[in-house]
C-alpha cells in the first residue's frame, strides 16, 4: 500500500518494478502451496506500463479445475500482502482458454498479461 514520507503529507505509490517483484514472490508462495495452478499473470496499467497513483494490479490465475463458481474463487488465495490493491480472476484452464477465444476482454488479455508463473504453456499466450 502507499506510505507516507517521513515528514511530508505526500504519498508515495510503488512503482511498477517494485509491484512486479511483490506479485512474482506471491506467485511463488501460492504455487509452492498449491496444487493445481496452471499459470499466473498480471494485466492492466501495469502491464501496459500506463499505472499511477491509485492503480490497482489486475491479476489472473489459471487453475487446472475447481467446484466453486468463478465469482467464488477468488477469496481462496490472500492479495492483501501485494504493495497496492489487486483484483484476481481465477479461472478454470477450460473456461481461459474459452476467454481469450472471444471478445474485447479476451483480446486485452491476449494481448497485456505478462507472466510470472507459467507451468507449462497452456494459457496461449507468450510470457514476457
Amino acid at each position: 500500500m502507499p506510505v507516507r514520507s517521513l515528514d511530508s503529507s505526500v504519498l508515495k505509490w510503488p512503482d511498477a518494478r517494485a509491484v512486479d517483484r511483490a506479485v512474482r514472490k506471491w506467485a511463488e508462495e501460492i504455487v509452492s502451496k498449491t496444487p493445481g495452478v496452471v499459470c499466473i499473470g498480471y494485466f492492466g496499467s501495469y502491464a501496459r506500463g500506463d499505472w499511477g497513483v491509485g492503480s490497482d494490479l489486475d491479476i489472473v490465475m489459471v487453475i487446472e479445475r475447481s467446484d466453486l463458481p468463478l465469482a467464488q474463487r477468488a477469496g481462496k488465495w490472500d492479495t492483501t500482502d501485494l504493495p497496492v490493491p489487486a483484483d484476481l480472476l481465477v479461472y478454470t484452464l477450460e473456461e481461459w482458454r474459452e476467454v481469450i477465444k472471444r471478445g474485447r476482454f479476451g483480446e486485452t488479455l491476449r494481448k497485456e498479461v505478462v507472466w510470472v508463473y507459467q507451468r507449462d504453456r497452456r494459457c496461449g499466450t507468450p510470457e514476457r
